[in-house]
């Protein structure tokens, strides 16, 4: 691993997940997602990316393509992108034509992040997969979709236009060893979803880069690790906006999502075995001042040799989100 503590050469990019404030309408999220762009791109950010999920009333982020495209409007230079598309629940095909079109609009910004989840409840994924696909399929659906982006001929039948041959990264996205190898024997970028799924984090990775082979887009291996942070000026006022997500995980448990204000002890909410598997879920989180989360994060990279991070920065009040992005950025020195 990592043994250097000079950590000024990774990136730090932005994952938002659109948090709908219990009791607010699902309009203040998609703005204040719009917001955070802005502010993620002035504060030095690489990439802003959209988490696709549905039929929760906690995240108004369903419609990514939809968001991506205000969010890349509404900025000049931060790429902007999927993180990720849950491809299962879509027609590669559409998908093709979909950010094709994103990419010729705003050249050279947009990413597309492929992840095989579906990002909501069984029955919600019935109603997204009409053939009731399980995700299995995942390696077939992202060949077929690299395929209609590749460069095109008048002779192939089904042309993704907008889509041929546009600049359009692509990621794959996981949270265990499936997407590791799938990454590793296509030559490509690597994310992995520790901020709620942190148990096969290092696993993931060292098989992703034992096993990589070298692509046309990708000569060695690129790994981007997610992980929560919220940064205030005191440790105990993190913490206390921590609680907002920590209930929104809760609540998940217990049969919903909400994301709830922050409470001054957690410890008076939950049980102790909710506590626990709260904690295991979160457990890539980092709270505190600047000099507390910073220290926190060069950790992670020394664990993991990250190339990039992506963070998560929820709160139930928006200025205390973007000004955890903003003592981050400045500590970071991005």
């Amino acid at each position: 691993m990592n043994n250097s503590t000079d950590h000024s050469g990774i990136p730090l990019s932005v994952l938002d997940l659109s948090p709908i404030r219990t009791g607010r309408p699902a309009a203040e999220a998609l703005g204040n997602t719009v917001a955070l762009a802005r502010a993620a791109e002035a504060y030095g950010y690489r990439r802003f990316w959209i988490s696709e999920h549905h039929n929760t009333p906690a995240m108004a982020s369903s419609a990514t393509s939809i968001i991506i495209g205000q969010v890349a409007a509404a900025t000049e230079r931060i790429r902007v992108g999927a993180g990720g598309v849950m491809l299962p629940n879509h027609a590669p095909y559409v998908v093709a034509e979909q950010y094709g079109t994103l990419a010729t609009y705003h050249p050279g910004r947009i990413d597309l992040g492929l992840g095989r989840a579906p990002g909501t409840d069984p029955w919600t994924t019935r109603a997204l997969r009409r053939e009731h696909q399980s995700g299995a399929d995942f390696p077939e659906q992202a060949a077929e979709l690299r395929g209609y982006l590749a460069p095109g001929s008048a002779e192939r039948k089904v042309r993704a236009i907008p889509g041929e041959g546009v600049d359009l990264p692509v990621y794959i996205l996981g949270s265990s060893t499936f997407g590791a190898a799938l990454a590793a024997r296509e030559g490509l970028p690597f994310v992995f979803a520790s901020h709620f799924s942190p148990d096969q984090l290092r696993t993931a990775l060292t098989l992703y880069r034992t096993a990589f082979r070298p692509s046309a887009t990708l000569a060695k291996p690129y790994a981007i690790v997610a992980a929560n942070a919220v940064v205030a000026d005191t440790d105990a006022e993190a913490v206390r906006i921590f609680s907002s997500m920590q209930q929104k995980f809760l609540t998940h448990f217990r049969g919903g999502m909400e994301f709830l204000p922050p409470v001054d002890d957690i410890d008076a909410v939950w049980a102790p075995q909710e506590a626990q598997m709260v904690n295991a879920m979160l457990a890539e989180s980092f709270t505190g001042t600047p000099d507390t989360v910073r220290r926190g994060l060069e950790d992670l990279v020394d664990r993991t040799d990250a190339d990039e991070l992506m963070i998560v920065s929820e709160a139930w009040d928006f200025d205390a989100r973007l000004r955890s992005y903003e003592l981050l950025a400045k500590t970071w020195n991005l």
